[in-house]
Order: C-alpha cells, then structure tokens, then sequence
C-alpha cells in the first residue's frame, strides 16, 4: 500500500474529526443543482459505486442481476428526478473483494473516472480483515476523494443472515458501528442499511429480503436505493 502522501496528512487533520453525518438534505446541493441543469449549461455528471458483491449486482451466488441491484435503480432513480441531467454512474465493485484490496485500486478505478460521488460499501467482506485494516483502508479512500473534492457517501453493510445481527459483539454489527464513526469523523454521507434492514423485518422475516444468506434479492436492493435517493431529495 502506497505511503500517505502530505497533502493527504493535511487533508486528514482538516476534516478528520468533525464530529456529525452530513445531513441529508443538503449534502449534495451543490450536485442536485449540477443535475438540474438544462442543456447548454448542463455537463456530465460521474457517479462511482465501489464496493464488494452487493453493489456489483451479485444475487445467489454466481447469478448476478445488475439492474436489481442499488446502483442501477438510483440510476433510474436520478433519471426520473432529473429528466435533463446526463450522467455516469459508474460501478467498480468486486465480488469477494474487501477494503483493503478496494483501496489499493482506488485511484486507478474510482478516482480516474473524475467522479463527483462516491459510495463505498465493503463491510461484509471486512470481517476477513478486522477492524483496524478495515478502518485504514476506508480512511485512506475517503481522504483521497475529499482531497479531489469529491463528495463520499459511506454505507454500513447489508445483513448476512449468519451474523448476530443485533448484538454489538457481532463483528458485522462492529463494523457498521465503526462506518458510523468514520461518516462522523469525515462530515460526508451515509446510508445505514444495517439498520433500515433490521427496521425493516425482524429475525423472522429478514429471509424474505434476501436472495441468499449475504446478498438481498430485489426488494433488499430498493431499501438500500431508497436511502441514497433520499440524498437528492426524493
């Protein structure tokens, strides 16, 4: 992994730290104002999604159904809350991957694309590498987009019926504490799908939001969108 460089180390020491989520409703101003635009004034908006399986479409492992999964129905979303903005939204996720390995290629596949949000969404496959790891690695991507200008939307994990979910020793329920902290610490978004789940379907009913133990099946996907959409006043 690639030294921090020192405009990073001054990036980190001006926004670490500062204590709140950005707010909902007026996070992305700037961008919803950027997407209202009409041609000839308008210009094209990049969207980066990153992440492991969840965002990259996968459903029951190996079927992957990408225009079920979040990324594409806030595409759809945007398209119908803004009929005359162009834009990319882009995914780079990987199935299997997790923080670590998605912040080694941060630069070469989400910061290449000049995007102006990126949403990170890792946890699940973090518990391969621990808390610590997990917490350099989604520090280290947020200070690298907050220093291009980039706004960041982080988001706690989806559930996987394996886990406790509910119990703060759980590591999933441990790293969505820790992706709370970090939206906190950095001021930039978040979408808490951990918990619009377990609001969402108790114990017993959380299979009817899933399509295999880790990964939602469609009606799972439209929870996870709706709270992003959320961002753009929808």
């Amino acid at each position: 992994m690639r030294r921090l460089s020192w405009l990073t180390l001054i990036v980190t020491a001006v926004f670490a730290y500062a204590g709140e989520v950005a707010r909902t409703e007026s996070y992305l101003t700037s961008l919803v104002d950027e997407l209202r635009k009409d041609w000839p004034g308008n210009r094209t908006v990049n969207i980066v999604f990153h992440g492991h399986s969840v965002p990259a479409g996968y459903f029951k492992t190996p079927e992957v159904r990408s225009l079920e999964a979040y990324p594409h129905l806030v595409r759809e979303g945007l398209a119908r809350l803004f009929p005359h903005a162009v834009m990319n939204v882009i995914v780079s996720a990987k199935g299997g991957e997790h923080s670590v390995d998605g912040a080694t290629r941060f630069d070469r596949d989400v910061l290449a694309h000049n995007p102006d949000l990126v949403l990170i969404d890792y946890s699940l496959n973090d518990r391969r590498v621990g808390l610590e790891a997990a917490k350099a690695a989604w520090t280290r991507m947020i200070v690298a987009a907050r220093a291009r200008g980039v706004a960041v939307v982080l988001l706690t994990p989806t559930p996987d019926l394996k886990a406790k979910l509910g119990d703060p020793m759980d590591s999933l329920e441990q790293l969505a504490a820790q992706v709370r902290q970090l939206a906190a610490e950095f001021s930039v978004g978040l979408v808490d799908s951990l918990r619009i789940f377990e609001q969402a379907a108790d114990t017993e009913h959380m299979p009817d939001l899933m399509s295999q133990s880790n990964h939602p099946n469609a009606k799972g996907h439209r929870l996870v969108a709706a709270a992003i959409l959320k961002y753009f006043g929808e």
